[in-house]
């Protein structure tokens, strides 16, 4: 699948001009919801917020992800097999979790999408300045997080380049019998590995020699006009969902 997800799509639409901790705040909302209240009028308000927001941002068609077809036939043997295991409640069952599990995923690709990674690490300090009265490390977790979401696009181009690598490797010197000649997905998973070391620990050189990670934290980070607007709506409208999902229950 060649397709942006886990790199921002540069544009100027309310939810990129959004503040990052607000989009953090709805994705944390919606998942509390439908983790209480796992109700189909629940999961059908997270995929209309869904929409909504990729409506809004301007998201294009050709960045849509387009699984491959095993996906989705992997998707419905499982809910056959539940159906049949346990029956239609054991099918309806599975399939709402895999709905819930395809809307969690979508709603935190569209953050990546709409959202530079540099307003992540702020944001989240922000987020978590409360719990700096029990002197936890909130700055070192916000910065670890930030640099896990921007360290795993170049691991996975990593191993797609060692992946190509192999495919292009002349199949004489694979079938010579020498072990140099075989590379399985055990040694390219090594070998990406290794790269990810090496460049973790280059970034750590390079955080170290700009002021470490106070730095990053320390990015002007706070909410606008826009964000009390959209938070507002948004928790009225999940209000009025919570009320429809418990009588639905």
């Amino acid at each position: 699948m060649q397709m942006p997800m886990l790199r921002e799509i540069p544009g100027d639409s309310p939810v990129h001009r959004l503040w990052a901790g607000s989009k953090l705040l709805i994705i944390f909302s919606l998942g509390l919801m439908t983790w209480v209240l796992p109700s189909w009028p629940s999961l059908g308000f997270v995929a209309v917020c869904v929409l909504i927001f990729v409506l809004a941002a301007r998201i294009p068609v050709g960045a849509l992800p387009r699984p491959p077809w095993w996906f989705w036939a992997l998707m419905a043997v499982s809910i056959a097999w539940s159906a049949v295991a346990r029956g239609v409640d054991g099918g309806v069952t599975t399939l709402r979790g895999v709905v819930l599990g395809l809307l969690v995923l979508a709603m935190s690709v569209l953050v990546i999408w709409t959202t530079p990674m540099a307003e992540l690490a702020p944001a989240l300090a922000r987020l978590m300045s409360p719990l700096r009265i029990l002197r936890l490390p909130v700055d070192e977790w916000a910065v670890t997080i930030a640099l896990a979401l921007r360290g795993l696009p170049l691991l996975v181009e990593e191993i797609r380049l060692l992946w190509a690598a192999h495919r292009l490797r002349p199949k004489s010197n694979a079938d010579s019998g020498h072990p140099s000649a075989e590379l399985s997905v055990l040694d390219i998973i090594v070998a990406a590995m290794s790269s990810a070391m090496r460049r973790s620990s280059e970034m750590a050189e390079a955080i170290t020699a700009r002021g470490g990670t106070g730095r990053l934290t320390a990015y002007p980070s706070r909410p606008g006009r826009l964000d009390a607007i959209v938070l507002g709506v948004f928790f009225a409208a999940c209000a009025a969902a919570i009320a429809v999902s418990v009588i639905y229950l």
